[in-house]
């Protein structure tokens, strides 16, 4: 069994719930009969971030979208350059397309946002963060790959891998659980993109079986970098409260410091549900869930084998200091006895056969997307080339390389 997908929240439906669940949770007590209990039971929560949750630094840092300084680039490729196929994700902000460039004929993955949506919730600041983290990710083998970025009047574009293989909760959905081996390679690789994500100081926050995607061969591809930190040092810490409830480290959850290491609690997170087919600490009853991650001993079953279950027991360790990584980052993971047959230097140059390889018919292949968003109509006027709007300076990026294969060049 594994847990049913979830749809976000809204940014008004958040507010209040942090202090008053943060509140019950110090005093250990959950009072089912208040009233907030049950928004929050009935609220999914993909998104959390409370009102005043960000930390001085970032305050001084935010920009002004909607008076810029100066006037956006004209790009050289716009939305009239695609043909958007089929939806084949959806978010806060906006919709995933599957689309192909009308010239060379390939198929990417079309992240198309709506400014309207991003400057009411005043999350301006996440939007530019994942287009950043993107730009310094281009060339990782298991992150997602930006091609080019540019804007309309109404509208932000990015224009990303499209990994045909789909969402590793599509797969956990239909499979139930994984063999260790399958389980292992895909901690291995997602392992590598964290430790390489932390290398350039940055925090992902937000690691889930929905934000992890296979490509064409089945190999791990990150996606979704809007609740990133960057300049996170080694003992940086931070304290915004902010991610997916299941996958919460207890320390974020009682709103104190933490650091990278959240990353590392969030792989523990993601193996047990491969491993056992629900995250540790999993309740329906979603305040006992969260109760559970701060109180509840982790119990975990016969039927792994003993080194996959010390590793979740080093990553899911309460106390952040002792935790896997804590010291090492990557190293101490790659040198845990769980991931002895790994080769991690073939494995990052994507010269281990992945366990399970998609059966696709070609490229644009939806055999495993999720029809729930395939089904979802494909708006008519994203491919209208209305006059730019400068509300996000610095969006406009276009890969040379890519551009000039794009124009026969």
């Amino acid at each position: 069994m594994v847990k049913k997908a979830k749809s976000p929240v809204t940014y008004a439906k958040m507010k209040g719930i942090v202090s008053y669940f943060t509140a019950l949770i110090k005093d250990k007590k959950l009072r089912s009969s208040h009233p907030i209990y049950h928004h929050f039971y009935h609220s999914r929560m993909d998104f959390l971030r409370p009102e005043g949750s960000l930390s001085d630094d970032d305050r001084a840092t935010a920009v002004c979208y909607s008076n810029p300084v100066r006037e956006e680039p004209q790009s050289q490729v716009s939305a009239g350059d695609f043909d958007y196929l089929k939806v084949i994700g959806t978010g806060s902000f906006g919709k995933v397309f599957l689309a192909t460039h009308r010239e060379n004929g390939k198929y990417y993955a079309v992240k198309v946002l709506q400014k309207h949506i991003i400057l009411t919730r005043k999350e301006e600041r996440n939007v530019m963060c994942e287009h950043r983290v993107l730009l310094k990710t281009l060339n990782h083998p298991f992150l997602v790959k930006l091609h080019f970025s540019f804007q309309t009047k109404e509208r932000l574009y990015l224009v990303l891998d499209y990994a045909c293989g789909g969402e590793l909760f599509y797969h956990l959905q239909r499979e139930g659980v994984f063999g260790e081996a399958r389980a292992r390679f895909y901690a291995a690789e997602m392992a590598c993109a964290l430790g390489y994500l932390h290398s350039l100081k940055i925090v992902y926050r937000d690691l889930k079986p929905e934000n992890i995607l296979l490509d064409s061969a089945g190999h791990v591809v990150l996606t979704d970098f809007g609740l990133c930190k960057e300049g996170m040092s080694g003992r940086g810490t931070t304290r915004t409260f902010c991610g997916t409830p299941e996958y919460l480290a207890p320390e974020v959850l009682l709103q104190e410091e933490y650091d990278r290491t959240v990353d590392w609690w969030g792989l523990g997170a993601v193996l047990h549900e491969m491993l056992y087919g629900l995250p540790p600490f999993y309740n329906a009853d979603r305040l006992e869930m969260l109760r559970n991650i701060i109180y509840q001993p982790l119990a975990l079953k016969a039927g792994v084998s003993s080194a996959a279950r010390d590793l979740l027991k080093r990553l899911l360790n309460r106390d952040r200091a002792k935790r896997l990584g804590a010291k090492r980052d990557l190293i101490e993971l790659q040198s845990h006895a769980f991931f002895s047959p790994i080769q991690w230097d073939e494995l990052v140059a994507k010269k281990i056969q992945p366990p399970y390889v998609p059966v696709l018919s070609g490229p644009g292949d939806l055999t495993n997307i999720d029809p729930r968003f395939t089904e979802l109509p494909v708006p008519h006027s994203l491919g209208a080339c209305e006059d730019h709007g400068a509300n996000f300076p610095g969006f406009t990026f276009i890969n040379e390389n890519i551009l000039s294969l794009t124009r026969g060049h």
